[in-house]
């Protein structure tokens, strides 16, 4: 029998000097100025978005539209017949206590952090009225959900932004099992505390498992000493000397949209055993998988369920137990390399979708992906380890099957320093696994920016709402993306799952790492119409312009 534990961590509510330089009181000060956010079947929304601005785009012509009838039709085929399920929602100003630091004012759901889980069973139908009492637009994007377009959430594309004081109802059907999250896809939200769970159970579970642990890490500064995500982006924005430029040889173009990097530094930075004080840029931190640049932001907190590791949260099972522990990767410019101390690690599913087991000691998880693994308990108390690659620091939390005192903030297991597992060697079980097929089209796209400019986009142009990568219904799209940059990114890709064609294995994902200077390619079957986004999953980056538009076009 399996039983579940909700990621929410207790009664208490929750909630590099950089590569470049540190963002220290400068943030503070820049804090005080917040950036504005830039149907059943047949597409009805109950509730209302208050006539924000941004609507869903209608150009350039030739193209299905988020609200056209190929949209409908596309959702009337999809699985259904279960439940409907309602939850209302609500987006607020919070007060957050992280355990072991100062409580921060944010902006979350329902005052927790994470959010609540949303839990639902694959062919039911989900209605989430979102009520906005934000003092900026906002938006939900459902990542890594295969749904109807018109639900995706992306302003000024697939809907108008829901505006301060009003409330929008995302109905859709939800036809995969697997786990899953949401967050605004408006400006740096995301890097507030507005995130949560969404969990799709299998009604023909194969897994087998007794209890389950769902683990959402972040990267945290909004509200620590007056910093905002929006003070960090200003910061990042406002570029850097050449000569610590780290970014690559193609980001000369000085975009409007741009946010990587760090300023001069004007304080010093908190040290390492003050985690306390706004966030900092980093500076030449390196990953030995990543590379040289492993992240921007030297963030003064990383969380696992919204905890910092001073007071961590403490999943409790009995010796013996096998445990399913989701993961995702909730940060906005962090990847996290997780261990489970004395524990060997199966790898089961990545981002909700399953995979031939395989064993590993940790994992290195990107912004955005989510995995799956099953552990057998040992008798004890063990820290689960969540390192900030590159960072110098980690989150964590503990799991108690017995007594003993518990491990020290500073735990470092070894198995962190063992089998590192990572997509490209994993394979799709046989269940999911794409067949085999020529792609019809093949779209190529090059990441480029550097640090200096702060000009991150793709093909040297940042995004703006009417660019279009042409598809049609019933391809089988090839995507090749080449890493014209010396940093890491974090691809997603909205509506769509693909394989990973350059793995042997070819695992589907939604997300998936680029390194730096490298390549990666992505096939997936159009089988979603409408207008979906393709993007960095570093918030910042994705706001300096490293984002584009798949668009189907209409026969």
């Amino acid at each position: 029998m399996r039983t579940r534990t909700t990621p929410t961590p207790s009664t208490t509510p929750l909630a590099r000097t950089s590569r470049r330089a540190l963002l220290a009181t400068a943030i503070a000060a820049a804090g005080t100025g917040l950036v504005t956010a830039c149907s059943g079947d047949g597409g009805s929304h109950s509730g209302h978005s208050g006539g924000g601005k941004g609507g869903p785009s209608k150009a350039p012509e030739g193209y299905v539209t988020p609200t056209g009838r190929e949209v409908t039709a596309a959702e009337r085929e999809r699985r259904g017949g279960g439940a409907v399920r309602t939850v209302r929602l609500t987006a607020a100003p919070a007060t957050i206590d992280l355990g072991g630091g100062p409580q921060v004012k944010t902006w979350a759901y329902g005052e927790a952090l994470p959010g609540k889980e949303i839990r639902v069973t694959a062919g039911d139908t989900l209605a989430l009225t979102l009520a906005n009492h934000l003092p900026q637009p906002t938006t939900l994007h459902w990542h890594g959900l295969a749904l109807r377009n018109d639900m995706d959430g992306v302003p000024a594309l697939t809907q108008r932004d829901i505006r301060p004081g009003a409330d929008f109802t995302y109905r859709f059907k939800v036809p995969h099992p697997g786990t899953y999250w949401f967050h605004p896809h408006s400006g740096t939200q995301q890097d507030r505390g507005l995130y949560a769970p969404l969990i799709v159970d299998d009604p023909k579970e194969p897994l087998a498992y007794d209890k389950e642990w769902v683990v959402v890490l972040d990267d945290w500064v909004d509200g620590v000493d007056g910093s905002t995500p929006d003070a960090v982006l200003k910061e990042l924005r406002a570029g850097m000397d050449g000569e610590m430029d780290h970014g690559g040889n193609e980001g000369d173009g000085g975009h409007d949209m741009s946010n990587m990097s760090a300023p001069k530094a004007s304080a010093p930075s908190p040290t390492p055993s003050s985690p306390t004080g706004p966030s900092r840029m980093m500076m030449g931190a390196k990953s030995d998988i990543l590379g040289p640049d492993a992240g921007d932001v030297a963030y003064p907190h990383y969380l696992i369920n919204g905890r910092t590791p001073q007071s961590p949260t403490t999943f409790r099972a009995r010796p013996g137990d096998r445990i399913r522990l989701r993961l995702i990767n909730a940060g906005g410019d962090t990847a996290f390399r997780v261990a489970l101390g004395d524990h060997e690690l199966t790898v089961t599913h990545t981002d909700g979708f399953p995979v031939r087991h395989k064993k590993a000691d940790a994992l290195l998880i990107g912004m955005g992906e989510r995995y799956d693994v099953v552990v057998t308990a040992k008798d004890g108390v063990f820290p689960l380890t969540a390192v900030a690659e590159g960072k110098k620091a980690a989150a964590q939390a503990l799991l108690r099957t017995g007594g003993g005192a518990a491990p020290s903030p500073s735990a470092r297991p070894k198995e962190l320093r063992g089998r590192v597992l990572l997509a490209d060697e994993l394979t799709a079980d046989e269940s999911v696994a794409l067949p085999p097929r020529d792609p019809d089209r093949t779209i190529k796209i090059r990441l480029t920016g550097g640090m200096r400019k702060y000009d991150w986009a793709f093909d040297g142009k940042p995004y703006t709402a009417d660019q279009r990568h042409p598809v049609r219904a019933g391809e089988r799209v090839r995507l090749e993306f080449t890493n014209g940059t010396t940093m890491w990114h974090p691809l997603h890709l909205h509506g769509h799952t693909f394989a990973l064609a350059g793995a042997a294995g070819r695992p589907r994902k939604d997300t998936a790492v680029i390194l730096p200077n490298g390549t990666l390619t992505a096939d997936f079957d159009a089988d979603n119409p409408g207008l979906w986004m393709i993007h960095c999953h570093n918030v910042y980056h994705a706001e300096a312009g490293m984002m584009t538009t798949l668009g189907y076009r209409t026969r």
